[in-house]
């Protein structure tokens, strides 16, 4: 049985086509290119490049393949880039995504793991969050993640498509002895950026308010190492292929760490000073977005290994030491 990973090229795809071969699961990956990176795709995985909405080549790849399962990671991920550009996402997630799932119907391919988000919560009533949060997206990335949500919650109860919508909240280290990391352009995500100012690329960290209401007046994350996330997606697809009820997954550690945090324990790793400039806070910032992961642990038995802040910090400035962005 080989299993199709959308995206495999991209920054959590890869990860995750990286410990499905070490586990002897036969990945295959599509990915369109457009964001991701041909190198991260293991040498002897097959690989098409294409773009998941191409429904007769996606075909075509399944049926070579006799593709069993399907990881979609294949979307486009920029919050304030969604609200800029919302056909783009509207296009490239929603109707792409249905596409696939057209494809994979039509296939008999009989569990989906998608990845959505911790942004179909919009701003929170209560942290941690649990999986019974009401589902108010503030944007159109999260507005599109919840209905692929929808549609495979629709699917399932009329095709009997397994799934599972792991939510992650914020996905950050890497595995640099994978030569693996993140290599977005542009960066978008804190603890890169960090360590880009560590690496003599930026002139300071700017940190975006300095006055919510948590312990240091600085926003608070829950971050999630990529290497836990890898992880969690096996462990799904192991919970589906074994008869596990389908639905929505948190993916986080319950544990938050405010941005001031993040900039200290780089500090720590990298030893270096890394000035900070305070601005204003960013419209749509909530203070506090923390996962509730009690359910994943209950049903998946996942368990964040890795997600220590210095763990993640150092993971990815090994990465990053090596692999110096443009």
């Amino acid at each position: 049985m080989s299993v199709l990973v959308t995206g495999g090229a991209g920054y959590i795809g890869s990860h995750v086509v990286h410990r499905l071969a070490a586990l002897g699961r036969a990945p295959v990956v599509i990915d369109s290119l457009v964001t991701g990176h041909r190198d991260a795709v293991p040498e002897g995985v097959p690989f098409l490049e294409a773009d998941v909405a191409d429904r007769a080549r996606v075909a075509g790849f399944i049926g070579r393949h006799g593709v069993r399962a399907v990881l979609h990671f294949a979307a486009l991920s920029q919050v304030g880039e969604s609200v800029a550009a919302p056909r783009a996402y509207f296009q490239g997630n929603l109707v792409a995504s249905l596409a696939l799932l057209e494809t994979v119907l039509d296939a008999g391919v009989p569990s989906f793991v998608l990845s959505s988000t911790a942004a179909v919560y919009g701003t929170p009533d209560c942290t941690p969050i649990p999986e019974s949060h009401p589902t108010r997206p503030i944007n159109p990335y999260g507005v599109t993640k919840l209905a692929i949500e929808h549609a495979l919650g629709a699917y399932h109860a009329a095709y009997g498509l397994r799934y599972a919508a792991l939510r992650y909240f914020n996905a950050a280290g890497a595995e640099p002895s994978a030569g693996l990391g993140e290599r977005h352009e542009p960066e978008s995500h804190l603890i890169p950026l960090v360590l880009r100012v560590a690496l003599g690329l930026r002139p300071h960290v700017t940190v975006y308010g300095s006055d919510y209401d948590t312990p240091d007046g600085t926003c608070v994350r829950d971050y999630i190492h990529v290497a836990d996330l890898a992880e969690a997606h096996v462990m799904a697809l192991d919970y589906l292929e074994a008869g596990g009820d389908s639905g929505a997954f948190n993916l986080g550690t319950g544990r938050g760490y405010s941005v001031q945090e993040v900039v200290d324990a780089a500090r720590r790793v990298t030893g270096r000073e890394l000035p900070v400039v305070y601005g204003e806070r960013r419209a749509g910032d909530p203070a506090a977005l923390v996962a509730s992961p009690r359910l994943a642990e209950a049903r998946l038995g996942f368990q964040a290994r890795r997600s220590g802040l210095d763990e993640i910090v150092r993971d990815a400035w090994d990465f990053h030491r090596g692999f110096s962005p443009p």
